[in-house]
């Protein structure tokens, strides 16, 4: 059993690091027609979703981590699911990056490894610590995404449709979280975190 679920997180690991987890939804920016964006325009809204893209990374390394040191089978089976619906966010972004003619951080192995070992601490620490994480995160995360929806190039309209439908997403788990019996994080803890979210953003963006 032991020895099945390693298999199967190294897996799921390859496959978010070498771009093979597939979406089950299209993408909300798939419908919206690709605006004419200058070099510097198309450099910057790849740089961002850059960022997105290894956010996305990021998550799906957490929730597994996370799921190994669950305590209970209910919020084990509640975080894969969040990682599944996350998974369509990473396929999104990787497509968007392709459009632009962007690639993929360079530094994403590395993220990924770092966000496991944290998502199985958090799960260590307890179901209700592990769940207030993830609101705590998701919070983060929906911030993050709001300065980008601004920082996009104004035209890019493709870009933006992706992100706003992935903010719905994490919205709904960071209050599916609490909901579940998640412990709230303190204001000082959100800022530690991010603080911390900024050197993946500041880094990611232009490798």
């Amino acid at each position: 059993m032991v020895i099945d679920e390693a298999i199967s997180q190294f897996d799921r690991a390859l496959r978010t690091l070498t771009g093979q987890l597939s979406a089950r939804r299209p993408s909300p920016g798939a419908e919206v027609p690709e605006a004419p964006l200058d070099e510097a325009e198309r450099r910057h809204a790849g740089g961002l979703m850059r960022v997105n893209h290894t956010g996305e990374v990021c998550a799906q390394a957490l929730y597994e981590g996370q799921a190994l040191t669950a305590q209970r089978d209910r919020v084990r089976a509640k975080l894969k699911s969040a990682a599944e619906e996350e998974s369509d966010h990473l396929a999104w972004c990787a497509e968007r990056l392709r459009e632009l003619n962007a690639s993929p951080s360079l530094l994403n192995p590395l993220f990924y490894a770092a966000s496991y070992a944290i998502g199985a601490l958090t799960g260590l620490a307890g179901d209700k610590v592990s769940l207030g994480f993830v609101e705590a995160t998701e919070d983060q995360v929906c911030d993050h995404l709001d300065r980008h929806l601004k920082a996009l190039p104004e035209g890019d309209d493709r870009s933006r449709a992706t992100i706003n439908g992935m903010r719905a997403d994490e919205a709904r788990h960071g209050a599916a979280a609490l909901e579940s019996g998640g412990a709230p994080f303190p204001p000082a803890a959100k800022a530690a975190m991010t603080a911390l979210s900024r050197v993946m953003t500041e880094t990611t963006y232009r490798i």
